[in-house]
């Protein structure tokens, strides 16, 4: 899709784009979007959406200006509208503490939807770094990914990418019994 006169980027800012984005079905409708415009009964077909459904998804998008009617056409005295994502990129704000991360909870979903015996690369690594090493590795990360984006031909099935670097929150001094609160219980969570 051509997308030269869009902005870079789109920042969430508000209560309705965050309610909006927030929605695991809105998530995989802007990736539907991601390389070309589609319409209403496109999207509900690569979403797996009733047509209704994935109308009412793409509204409350459009409302809060995270996608916009791209161009339309006639077909059989019908008005077919193709949308597309307002920007190249819609940047969430980061959450607050103790709150979910949108983006990562959507990653797992659709990890966690994406076919077991199809080819995956999933990995964890802990690491311990100067604060010098952290930013070189998510500068390293974030251009990487943004290398591969401009490689992206829309005529090839979706990849997704997603990573995390960041530092844990400090873990609590442990006791003998292991689980740091002192009680010899331990805890599940």
């Amino acid at each position: 899709m051509p997308n030269d006169d869009l902005p870079e980027a789109l920042h969430v800012t508000t209560d309705e784009q965050l309610r909006a984005v927030s929605n695991l079905t809105r998530h995989r409708i802007m990736a539907v979007l991601r390389f070309e415009p589609a319409t209403i009964t496109q999207i509900a077909e690569r979403v797996g959406l009733a047509k209704g459904s994935s109308s009412y998804h793409v509204r409350l998008l459009e409302r809060a200006g995270l996608v916009k009617v791209v161009r339309t056409r006639k077909v059989r005295g019908v008005t077919e509208r193709y949308y597309a994502p307002a920007a190249r990129s819609i940047v969430l704000p980061d959450p607050a503490t103790g709150q979910p991360d949108v983006l990562m909870r959507h990653a797992v979903a659709d990890l966690e939807a994406s076919p077991v015996d199809g080819p995956r690369h999933v990995r964890m690594a802990h690491l311990r770094l100067t604060d010098e090493q952290f930013a070189e590795l998510g500068a390293r990360l974030q251009a990487l990914a943004d290398e591969y984006r401009e490689l992206s031909d829309p005529s090839l099935p979706d990849v997704s990418l997603a990573f995390a670097l960041f530092r844990p929150a400090p873990r609590k001094q442990t006791t003998q019994d292991g689980d740091g609160d002192g009680d010899g219980e331990g805890d599940c969570a």
